[in-house]
């Protein structure tokens, strides 16, 4: 067991966290040998000589042999992992964004330069559905992936549902509470979760899919009275994030949307900042990993979990595959909640059947099967007026 020397790049509340672990821990073997931030002057509790604001304290230094990249900015994350690995060093990332939008440049350069790169961090906090895709699941065949991977967004629609809070008010308690941005548009409008799914459905599947092909819709759009009629239902609703791989075409139909859930049913019953994922396949049949997928400590745990895991120069073999997945088209009909005011014009005929229409002066809801194809391209899906939901 090999002891690592780390070059941290943020010192947020997570990177405060692994400092401190490592720090009181040396067991773990891995030592901070330099810490890159952004803020010079904003005082910080480690000792003043750790800290740098040029990245190349890190990057050019032949000691450092780890590279934990934990910074909101995807472009300059981008920058830094492939200079780290270009320079022979692991890596270890947070940044899903960063991630998901260029995954198989970053495959190829952990395969060209031989070293590690590893973001569980970047999946689901603190449930460890990345490693047990790669280990577990990697000979069995698998059917689907659903999943609450949201935390933030997870804990606003239990606010709204539990003590019958508007929107805003849960946003505002989840920006409190930590498990939301300043600016929570990523995880509000479902792009966050598109990126996890992204990130997943390579290690469950084999392929690359691209967030712009996975059909998102977050949960700015829900209004009370869908809480209402998921209730009437005996009905919750849950930001879903999915990819089914079709039985006859073998295609992935991989979507983000909301979606209602039996209250009494395994995501149903994962409340709060919590992560829940289903995991369908031929052999073990359905399993569910469970765990925080916001805040400081589970992000940390994960981190923690891959510095530890390079102690035994472990790597992603992705040995499914990387090849091409999705084609950007998915002729599947599902069945839909469509919920708007009256004076919203909205064209019924995207229902290829109608099982419900209900009208009020107030407020008008449509269910029925609608093709993914049809709803992608209508642009219901970027209305924030209408709200969309799955069944």
């Amino acid at each position: 067991m090999k002891k690592l020397n780390i070059g941290l790049f943020g010192f947020g509340v997570v990177g405060e966290g692994i400092y401190q672990v490592l720090s009181e821990k040396p067991q773990l073997n891995a030592h901070i040998k330099k810490i890159v931030i952004k803020h010079p002057d904003k005082k910080r509790n480690a000792p003043s000589e750790l800290f740098s604001t040029e990245a190349n304290d890190i990057l050019n230094d032949e000691e450092i042999d780890v590279v934990v990249e934990l910074i909101d900015d995807a472009d300059a994350a981008f920058e830094i992992v492939k200079t780290a690995m270009n320079s022979g060093k692991s890596v270890v990332s947070a940044n899903k964004k960063m991630i998901a939008e260029n995954h198989l440049e970053l495959i190829e350069l952990q395969r060209e330069k031989n070293v590690s790169f590893l973001y569980e961090a970047a999946v689901c906090g603190s449930v460890p559905i990345l490693r047990n895709l790669e280990e577990y699941y990697d000979n069995d065949l698998l059917n689907y992936i659903q999943g609450i991977v949201n935390g933030s967004t997870n804990y606003i629609l239990t606010k709204m549902r539990s003590e019958n809070e508007s929107y805003e008010s849960a946003l505002k308690a989840a920006q409190e509470n930590g498990f939301a941005e300043s600016d929570p548009t990523l995880d509000v409008e479902g792009f966050d979760a598109a990126n996890k799914l992204s990130i997943i459905i390579l290690h469950a599947f084999g392929r690359l899919v691209s967030t712009e092909d996975i059909l998102t819709k977050g949960i700015t759009s829900l209004k009370p009275e869908d809480f209402q009629y998921a209730s009437e239902k005996g009905q919750i609703i849950k930001l879903i994030a999915s990819c089914n791989l079709d039985a006859e075409t073998q295609e992935l139909i991989p979507t983000v949307i909301p979606t209602f859930i039996e209250k009494t049913k395994t995501l149903g019953l994962v409340n709060n900042e919590f992560n829940g994922v289903l995991i369908g396949s031929a052999l073990a049949d359905e399993q569910f990993l469970y765990g925080k997928g916001a805040g400081r400590f589970p992000t940390s745990s994960a981190v923690l979990s891959d510095i530890s895991a390079l102690r035994y120069d472990y790597k992603y073999e992705l040995r499914k595959g990387v090849r091409n997945g999705f084609h950007g088209d998915v002729p599947v009909t599902r069945k839909f909640y469509v919920g708007f005011h009256p004076d919203i014009h909205f064209n019924a005929k995207l229902f290829q059947n109608i099982d419900e229409h209900y009208k009020s002066k107030n407020y008008e809801y449509i269910t029925g099967t609608i093709n993914l194809n049809d709803l992608k391209n209508s642009g219901i899906v970027e209305n924030k007026e209408i709200s969309v939901i799955g069944f």
